[in-house]
């Protein structure tokens, strides 16, 4: 998967909604959620396990969903339900399959053998939870690991209970785990989501995450509940002032380098090619998100 087409799907925010829920299912096409987590594992009691999948699949088949992002969260491969959530998951229309735990490369060669061999068209991603000490160590390894992986999704609550770590507003004891998946997800052309925030209660410290988030590097935030999208969304969006600036100085660069300049000095402020390539990814975000939210209008307005 290419890094620019990574780096201009809108994804600020990713909802998980539970598959067994066909009222959530269909609720999910009027929110404004860039994409959809329709998860058949922590949100699905065993006994509902098959009954979900059949929902999910129908769901994602029946359309409604506009332009989000469509990924289908399975068991593990090591479950009983694993194979054959990827099985179905793989023809069901799905944009990508969401690989929990996954700890290497072998598990995400595995879940493409499957795919394959199910019929999945080669445009499908894989997705991984990052959310064990040893999935993070393996980070680099499991973001290049196979052509299909397009996005690694923190799972801090797992990986706070397995690091004995606090849940803290700053969450230091993340940032090391954070930045380790940023720079693989980077390395091999991966999107990159940050960790679901689990009070809701706590807007203030929901609004601070996401702006920590944007601020490290990461593409959008998973969200648990509808009423958390708008900060996200804020948060993740370029600002009127990031995108006034970026076409101020494309408009300037492209100006001096008609005159043969390599260089240019915007209010004070010296404006070298990789500055006009981070303002041309805002622009093109921006216009990405616009096209994304006139496309779900419509469905808001129904819902």
């Amino acid at each position: 998967m290419s890094s620019s087409s990574v780096n201009t799907r809108p994804r600020r925010t990713v909802l998980y909604m539970p598959g067994s829920n066909p009222r959530a299912l269909e609720k999910a096409k009027g929110l404004p959620a860039d994409g959809l987590i329709l998860d058949l594992e922590d949100a699905v009691a065993p006994d509902a396990k098959a009954e979900a999948r059949k929902l999910v699949v129908e769901a994602v088949k029946g359309g409604g969903y506009g332009q989000r992002e469509l990924i289908v969260r399975t068991n593990g491969l090591e479950t009983e339900w694993g194979t054959n959530d990827v099985k179905a998951a793989a023809t069901s229309g799905a944009h990508a399959i969401l690989l929990p735990k996954v700890e290497s490369k072998k598990q995400v060669k595995t879940c493409e053998d499957i795919m394959k061999d199910a019929g999945a068209p080669k445009e499908m991603a894989i997705w991984c939870m990052m959310e064990t000490p040893q999935g993070i160590l393996n980070a680099r390894k499991i973001a290049g690991a196979d052509k299909r992986v397009g996005c690694l999704v923190m799972g801090t609550s797992d990986l706070a209970k397995d690091l004995h770590a606090a849940h803290t507003k700053e969450r230091l004891p993340m940032l090391t785990s954070l930045g380790l998946c940023l720079l693989a997800a980077r390395a091999n052309g991966c999107a990159v989501l940050d960790g679901v925030h689990l009070d809701l209660q706590d807007d203030e410290g929901h609004a601070w995450s996401c702006r920590q988030g944007a601020e490290l590097g990461f593409d959008g935030k998973t969200i648990i509940h509808p009423k958390q999208l708008a900060a996200a969304n804020e948060a993740y969006a370029p600002s009127e002032d990031e995108l006034a600036w970026s076409r101020k100085i494309i408009e300037a660069h492209a100006a001096a380098d008609a005159e043969g300049k390599g260089v240019v000095v915007v209010d004070g402020r010296l404006v070298e090619n990789l500055h006009v390539a981070n303002a041309q990814r805002l622009v093109a975000m921006a216009a990405a998100i616009e096209e994304l939210e006139a496309d779900a209008a419509p469905a808001d307005k129904a819902g």
